[in-house]
């Protein structure tokens, strides 16, 4: 007689915490990857209008096709969901399009963690996620491409392509990105990262599409002028002003993205984007003030980052170490969730000049056959 293992319902409150959409993205990617069912109810309770918007239906049936799974309330508002994981069989060439300005990097974020492992060697899966490329509320589709993936490449040893086949700006989206994503068959290993070591360079693009250049010009001189007053030398900002052709960009927008590199090989990053109802000196300001801020608590890590590698850190073999700055409450949802799914545990020493050492024991995810 044989037997099958049969996981029960994972519930988890849709209300915790930020109660937004990466309980809803670590959730499910977390479902996929270890073969557990869940249910979210009060599905981004916390957001105004709640339930589920375009992006995140497009999210979890993109995840859904990675692993087969079974899914009852993927659709607009809905507040409810029900998630069943199948088997994951790579490799996979997706393509996933909300149709609307829904973040690229989120889908992203629920895509990656399901097509990193797999249990016999394979050739990369192959991914086009379509939509918002440079949007408030989601890290910019340079801040992945300069920052995440850098950091995933030189901590993990996961190599992962991106090339940005046409930006899309707020509110028509348009843009689409391609990603290669190389599966792993071993274990991720630990992290440890508490020495940001001093800063050598900031360097940075302040970027529009479908826009006078003036205005990504006035960008960059807000942006080097506060960094300057915040005591950054002068000889070490180097910041590029640019505008998109026509087949670059789809709609008009534009963004900035500041980062400073450490002699210790650390990315800290400071962003903004363009709105309508923000003079260009603004946007710039916004982005070279959120790099200082970075920057004066003297983690090794960014706010976005931070809880990001919230997932790796608890898949992977041993104790992780990582110094950054104070807790986001989508750091402390990116734990709770982790915590419930895998089984980790994790430590918070928060110090009360403002930096906070998070240790992680992973459990060293290897999928099964």
């Amino acid at each position: 007689m044989t037997s099958t293992i049969v996981h029960s319902l994972v519930h988890i409150d849709g209300s915790f915490c930020e109660g937004g959409g990466q309980i809803l993205r670590n959730a499910v990617a977390l479902s996929a990857l270890l073969s557990k069912p869940i249910s979210i109810p009060n599905a981004r309770h916390n957001r105004r209008p709640p339930g589920l918007r375009k992006q995140h239906e497009a999210g979890i049936n993109l995840a859904a096709t990675i692993c087969s799974a079974e899914t009852e309330g993927v659709h607009l508002a809905s507040t409810s969901v029900t998630f069943k994981p199948g088997k994951i069989e790579l490799p996979k060439t997706l393509t996933a399009d909300p149709g609307t300005a829904g973040s690229t990097t989120l889908l992203l974020q629920v895509s990656l963690p399901c097509l990193l492992f797999s249990s016999s060697p394979t050739s990369p899966s192959q991914l086009t996620l379509c939509g918002g490329t440079n949007a408030s509320q989601a890290p910019q589709i340079d801040y992945t491409q300069h920052v995440f993936l850098p950091f995933m490449k030189r901590h993990f040893g996961v190599d992962i392509a991106l090339k940005i086949m046409r930006r899309g700006y707020f509110p028509k989206g348009g843009g689409a990105v391609f990603c290669s994503v190389p599966s792993l068959t071993r274990a991720l290993p630990p992290v440890t990262l508490t020495e940001r070591g001093p800063v050598r360079l900031v360097r940075g693009e302040a970027r529009v599409g479908g826009l006078p250049f003036i205005l990504a010009e006035r960008m960059k001189n807000a942006a080097r002028a506060t960094l300057l007053a915040g005591g950054v030398s002068p000889t070490a900002i180097r910041i590029n002003a640019v505008r998109e052709s026509q087949e670059e960009a789809f709609g008009s927008g534009g963004g900035i993205l500041l980062l400073a590199e450490t002699d210790n090989g650390c990315v800290i990053g400071g962003s903004s984007v363009s709105t309508k109802s923000k003079a260009p000196e603004e946007i710039g300001n916004e982005a070279a003030e959120e790099l200082l801020r970075n920057l004066r608590h003297g983690g090794c890590v960014d706010g976005y980052l931070q809880d990001q590698i919230i997932i790796f850190i608890a898949l992977a073999k041993g104790r992780s170490t990582v110094k950054t700055g104070p807790l986001t409450d989508h750091t402390r949802t990116a734990i709770k969730i982790a915590e419930q799914m895998t089984g980790a545990t994790f430590h918070l020493e928060e110090n009360p000049s403002g930096f906070v050492i998070i240790s992680c024991d992973g459990i060293g995810y290897t999928p099964s056959l």
